[in-house]
């Protein structure tokens, strides 16, 4: 490797920066994360860096001088001036002084990664400063899929290394149990932000006997989203892969269901209108007795599991059984779908409202609530409404909507096989009666339909 990596205490360290611009401010806002003691020599120093560390900061108003450099743990040049910055390097380098210059690796002695600061943990990136863009995108991905709540969990296993160790002798035994903490229900106690729960629990563990492990495991209710994996949330996609079993619908694409730990048993319950694999109840106990066999359980559902997706249903269960949950939101259909097939579900001109129905009721009927959503200015969104289309658009002219009221209907939306079929509420039904619809569908109905056509953006392949 080009570059030995290493970390470096700087804390109350005298560092020096020769520059006083905006390149020079980057570099002092990560070396005051580290607490460092800055000095700048510099002319002037621009106003967001005066702004920022004015108070926190020497200042030595004037040009660099040779003689600047001793005293120093570390130095960094950010000048515009090449020959000064070559001049510090030099020097610098004479001295057996750690020296930076910004953008120049040819002239550093050490050279600064991008970094993914979840204090103490702390990730440093690094092409050997010949690709900072390539760094930055590396650390970009790397953020968004690490939990700021890891910091918490490593300072917290720190404080509780000696206990460990007096309740554990054995260093085998140790690591075993780190790696349970880090990777289950203690950890996600800490992304979900329950931090003294957490604590608590690991105390738990700690005094148990290092050979008893009979904690009940969770069940995470995780929306899935309308179709598209580029959709899943950050904290579905890390619960997906740490699952032991999933419990899916038939709403959730391979695509998705692929994402998932590879090793983890796989459970159909889905569900079409008149025929349900399995029972709701049944998928309600089996996520009890699942979890109480100390298994982590992701319950995948498509779009939102709040939005038409029995998700409340099937946590009452598990409250009542004492089994520990978490709820990951996924973007409902109405949001993905509309979004993808380029319909705002508001507008200023056009909608001040917005209200979601299903197309059909428990006992698969469609007695809906038609006043209410023949009020004008607002979209109507029906999930499910397919079969009953006919009805729908017939009850909303008995009320009082126009028949010539945009309505659109997509079909699989934000997938590859999504299609938008749009019209007018009078004779939408008879328009697509043979173009073989199949669900999942979304039904839009309001004027902001009318803008789909200059709004739509995305693009299926092959379409």
């Amino acid at each position: 490797m080009q570059n030995y990596p290493i970390f470096v205490d700087l804390n109350q360290q005298r560092c020096l920066m020769v520059g006083g611009g905006p390149v020079a401010l980057r570099k002092i806002r990560l070396m005051r994360l580290a607490e460092a003691d800055i000095t700048v020599i510099a002319p002037e120093l621009c106003d967001d860096l005066r702004t920022e560390f004015g108070d926190s900061i020497t200042h030595v108003q004037r040009e660099f001088a040779d003689d600047d450099i001793h005293g120093y743990r570390l130095i960094t040049a950010a000048t515009n001036v090449p020959a000064v910055n070559k001049r510090v390097s030099e020097l610098a380098q004479a001295a057996n002084i750690p020296v930076n210059v910004v953008d120049q690796p040819e002239l550093c002695s050490f050279i600064t990664p991008s970094i993914v600061d979840r204090s103490p943990v702390l990730i440093a990136i690094s092409t050997g400063g010949g690709a900072p863009v390539l760094a930055r995108m590396l650390r970009a991905k790397l953020e968004a899929f690490i939990p700021a709540s890891y910091g918490d969990l490593a300072a917290t296993m720190s404080r509780y290394r000696d206990a460990l160790k007096n309740a554990m002798p054995d260093e085998r035994d140790r690591r075993m149990f780190w790696e349970k903490i880090v990777q289950g229900p203690v950890a996600e106690l800490f992304f979900s932000g329950r931090k003294q729960e957490a604590e608590q629990a690991l105390q738990s563990r700690i005094d148990r006997s290092p050979t008893a492990d009979n904690a009940v495991g969770e069940v995470w209710l995780i929306g899935a989203g309308p179709g598209d994996p580029d959709l899943l949330t950050f904290r579905a996609l890390r619960l997906m892969q740490q699952a032991d079993v999933v419990l899916y619908d038939r709403l959730v694409s391979d695509d998705i269901l692929n994402l998932c730990r590879r090793d983890a048993d796989r459970i159909y319950v889905g569900k079409r209108r008149a025929d349900h694999a399995v029972p709701q109840g049944e998928i309600n106990q089996r996520l009890v007795d699942l979890a109480k066999e100390g298994k982590s359980v992701v319950r995948l559902k498509g779009g939102d599991p709040f939005i038409f997706g029995r998700g409340g249903e099937e946590i009452e269960l598990l409250a009542q059984s004492g089994v520990p949950f978490q709820i990951v939101p996924g973007i409902t259909a109405a949001s993905g779908c509309a979004t993808y097939a380029g319909i705002p579900l508001t507008h200023r001109d056009y909608a001040q409202s917005c209200m979601f129905v299903t197309g059909h009721l428990k006992d698969g009927s469609v007695d809906l609530n038609w006043p209410l959503l023949a009020t004008p200015n607002q979209t109507v969104v029906i999930y499910m409404g397919l079969v009953g289309l006919p009805s729908i658009c017939k009850n909303l002219i008995a009320h009082g909507v126009m028949e010539t009221m945009p309505i659109a209907l997509i079909e699989q939306g934000t997938t590859q096989r999504q299609r938008v079929f749009t019209g007018q509420l009078c004779d939408f039904s008879e328009s697509i009666k043979d173009q073989s619809i199949k669900a999942p569908t979304l039904i839009i109905i309001g004027e902001v339909v009318s803008l789909q056509q200059n709004l739509a953006w995305f693009k299926p392949q092959g379409q």
